[in-house]
């Protein structure tokens, strides 16, 4: 039996249901449909009501952090927290060449210039030894700050992101940011119940983002959230995602440029439901994930991507890794599985490969290029195992 054929019935050990299975299908199970009514029928859907301040409260009660502030999406989301950490136009952000393409996006919102770091293969996530070697040779530091000797520009930070929700080697990163003085911003977009030695991703930097999108472990359908420990930041973000308007009774006066990304009470009325069934939502997940890397084993030459010791994933999404050698193979399974029902997806583009950023300084680039052509997402959603 071929590769593509043993993934096929892989999946259909785990999988019993005879429907197209989704990549990452949502799921309802609570209270949902009784408090988006709520909303409907006070009229209190935008971004003024009950359930927003329910939301930001429960998040921060679930990861520990100090204070949460819900947005319209986990890209604006990383946009303030760009902006909350001190990133200037003209800066310089080190960002992971394997993300979405939101990590980039967030990064030129903010007027400065991606600078694409490579993977490594256990988590997916930045390589801090490669990266540490390249700072050593071609940065300097100015009064305190990080400089790229040859560019000239500030590095204003360290943007990490935990693939798929597998918490990465956050020490080593942390190591690096306090060797270089480069402050980490914890893009934790696909991280929510995902914890790193026993604290929730997102909580490491001076700040953070998380995304909420209809395909994430929990949704609003769409939303983000920042998170910090530091009032000021927090009173500060606020101000400025609801436009910068100062309070009066009437009047409309705003003192500085602010942004339109509050969430709406509708969609955060929609996240209080999901995370009150967070738990079972993850315990589904995890039951998921261990059924896979019982039926994955088998197959010689096949990864299933698990959390390292230590940590605990929401396993977001579950993913195989084909062995170097084995490149040649990813597009055959996926056109077996994609054809058997199964949406199967391949991993991002890197970042250094699309044209807006294929300019941008980068380490080299050779194991997320390798990565690329050898990770494959399989069906993740809750719902498959039932919740």
């Amino acid at each position: 039996m071929d590769t593509s054929a043993q993934v096929v019935k892989a999946l259909s050990q785990v999988i019993f249901s005879k429907r197209y299975t989704p990549l990452h299908e949502p799921v309802f199970p609570g209270n949902e449909l009784a408090y988006t009514k709520e909303c409907i029928d006070t009229t209190f859907v935008s971004s003024v009501g009950k359930f927003v301040d329910q939301f930001e409260n429960m998040l921060a009660d679930y990861t520990g952090a100090k204070r949460a502030i819900a947005v319209t999406n986990g890209t604006a989301a990383l946009h303030m927290a760009l902006i909350l950490a001190g990133v200037k136009s003209g800066d310089e952000v080190i960002i992971p060449g394997l993300t979405f393409v939101a990590t980039a996006n967030a990064v030129a919102y903010a007027g400065a210039i991606p600078h694409i770091a490579d993977s490594e293969e256990t988590t997916l996530g930045l390589d801090a030894v490669k990266l540490d070697m390249h700072l050593s040779k071609i940065t300097e530091l100015r009064n305190g700050e990080c400089f790229n000797k040859d560019t000239g520009r500030r590095i204003a930070a360290l943007v990490p992101m935990h693939v798929f929700g597998i918490p990465l080697d956050v020490d080593a990163l942390l190591a690096v940011c306090e060797k270089f003085s480069i402050p980490m911003v914890e893009d934790a977009a696909e991280a929510i119940g995902s914890f790193y030695k026993g604290k929730h991703c997102g909580r490491f930097g001076k700040v953070a983002s998380l995304s909420f999108n209809g395909n994430k472990t929990i949704t609003t359908g769409g939303g983000g959230a920042i998170l910090t420990d530091d009032d000021d930041l927090a009173d500060l973000c606020k101000h400025i995602t609801t436009t910068a308007k100062t309070p009066h009774k009437w009047e409309y006066f705003h003192d500085m440029v602010g942004y339109n990304y509050r969430m709406p009470n509708i969609n955060a009325a929609l996240g209080c439901a999901q995370m009150e069934k967070l738990d079972a939502i993850l315990a589904s997940k995890r039951t998921l994930a261990e059924k896979y890397t019982a039926a994955f084993k088998r197959i010689e030459g096949i990864r299933f991507l698990t959390e390292p010791d230590g940590c605990k994933s929401n396993y977001w999404f579950c993913t195989i890794i084909l062995k170097k050698g084995m490149e040649a193979e990813r597009d055959s399974i996926l056109e077996a599985t994609n054809g058997a029902a199964y949406m199967t997806r391949p991993l991002w583009t890197a970042m250094h490969r699309l044209p807006m950023f294929e300019n941008c300084p980068r380490t080299d680039m050779s194991v997320a290029e390798s990565l690329e052509k050898r990770v494959i997402n399989i069906p993740s959603g809750a719902g498959i195992i039932g919740v």
